[in-house]
């Protein structure tokens, strides 16, 4: 088999939200089509992959580097054993001529490609991708995966009542436990914004998110008022590489905290379990294969949990998106964040599925299933129906 063709899109998911740290106002994403010659149906399977919310598109790096090198490359090179595609082969390939280190956008850009290579091997496979990951790994998949609903953005005239409102509809959509934003606002507001969300949703099922803004006076003074909540984590306090900030919040705070999203290799995986203060009997790990190089590389940092004493449990990924959901449920991590309201049509799952009591189904369709989603296919057929005919 071979890939005929890599098409890539920048495409807007902008709001007037905000969290702590960012606004959304002029948020873009990539979204990349990659065609092969497998035809099925009449057509060829084609493979679709874009990055998660809160970084922006990389199509500079994706047209000046990593396509172009997919698309040079000896086409055999990109096979496994069986003459099949081999995301493994074709990360390696991607990232040829890459120094080590400096994990920024650029893992963006592979993790983009890498998403949709594995979506195009499970079609090719005629599997759902959780399937095929839970068969390589020698385990049976989740039949459901728990999920979260995140949300409570900061928003211009947004009050408590609106917060409240918001939160009712999460319940009203099947999820249990809620994620807020804080640190947009002082101490004491965000206090009665989390009393306000806790009224709703019940204590115990309210995660809090500061995006890495405080430092270590602000993260200890909101670990010391939060303390009369139970919340169910507080999550991204300091800066995701200010390993000192995390283990003081460990040492101070003994409900469960998060962290990892934008962490986005192995390395900094591995540097944050021996350095940060993470306790794995409590604490959540966000790692996010679309913002970190894609799954190949999400395999390399499972294995640094294992060797690190961490169960793959502990691994609740950042993003709210269906790459996570097969990867949860094949891998068997711990569950998934879900985005039912926001970072449309990239949020949230398949239309297929269904939440109840917090935990989701899965897809039934080959690889990931993103075009069951109806607002996810009609934007592909924006992007690529000029050039692809969009199943």
């Amino acid at each position: 088999m071979r890939i005929t063709a890599i098409y890539d899109s920048v495409e807007s998911i902008a709001s007037p939200i905000q969290n702590a740290y960012i606004d959304f106002s002029k948020m873009t994403c990539s979204v990349v089509a990659i065609v092969t010659d497998v035809i099925q149906d009449g057509l060829p399977i084609v493979g679709y992959g874009f990055n998660s919310n809160g970084r922006y598109a990389a199509s500079g790096l994706l047209k000046e580097r990593f396509i172009p090198r997919l698309m040079a490359a000896d086409p055999d090179s990109l096979l496994d054993g069986s003459g099949l595609l081999d995301p493994h082969r074709a990360w390696q390939v991607m990232m040829t001529n890459e120094k080590p280190g400096g994990h920024g956008e650029r893992s963006v850009a592979v993790g983009v490609l890498d998403m949709a290579l594995w979506d195009a091997l499970a079609k090719i496979e005629e599997k759902p991708l959780y399937q095929l990951l839970a068969a390589r790994a020698g385990r049976l998949p989740d039949e459901r995966v728990w999920v979260y609903a995140a949300g409570g953005y900061y928003y211009p005239g947004k009050d408590y009542s609106a917060l409240q409102d918001e939160f009712r509809s999460y319940l009203d959509l099947g999820y249990i436990v809620c994620k807020m934003k804080i640190g947009g606002a002082d101490l004491a507001e965000d206090c009665k914004r989390i009393e306000a969300a806790l009224a709703v949703v019940g204590e115990g099922n309210l995660c809090v998110d500061a995006n890495g803004r405080f430092d270590l006076d602000t993260t200890l003074a909101y670990a010391e008022a939060m303390r009369q909540y139970d919340l169910f984590w507080y999550e991204e306090a300091g800066d995701p590489l200010d390993y000192g900030i995390q283990t003081a919040l460990a040492e101070a705070y003994d409900r469960p905290i998060a962290t990892g999203e934008n962490l986005f290799s192995h390395q900094d995986a591995r540097n944050l379990l021996r350095y940060g203060g993470m306790r794995a009997d409590r604490d959540y790990l966000q790692f996010d294969c679309a913002l970190s190089y894609g799954l190949v590389e999400y395999y390399r940092t499972l294995a640094v949990l294992h060797e690190e004493g961490w169960s793959a449990r502990r691994v609740v990924p950042h993003g709210g998106h269906q790459m996570s959901l097969h990867i949860a449920a094949g891998l068997g991590l711990g569950g998934n964040e879900s985005y039912p309201g926001v970072f449309q049509p990239f949020g949230g799952f398949s239309d297929e599925l269904q939440i109840a009591e917090s935990q989701v189904n899965l897809p039934s369709s080959a690889g990931l299933g993103l075009e069951k989603k109806a607002n996810y296919h009609a934007m592909l057929q924006h992007a690529f129906g000029k050039q692809i005919r969009v199943r």
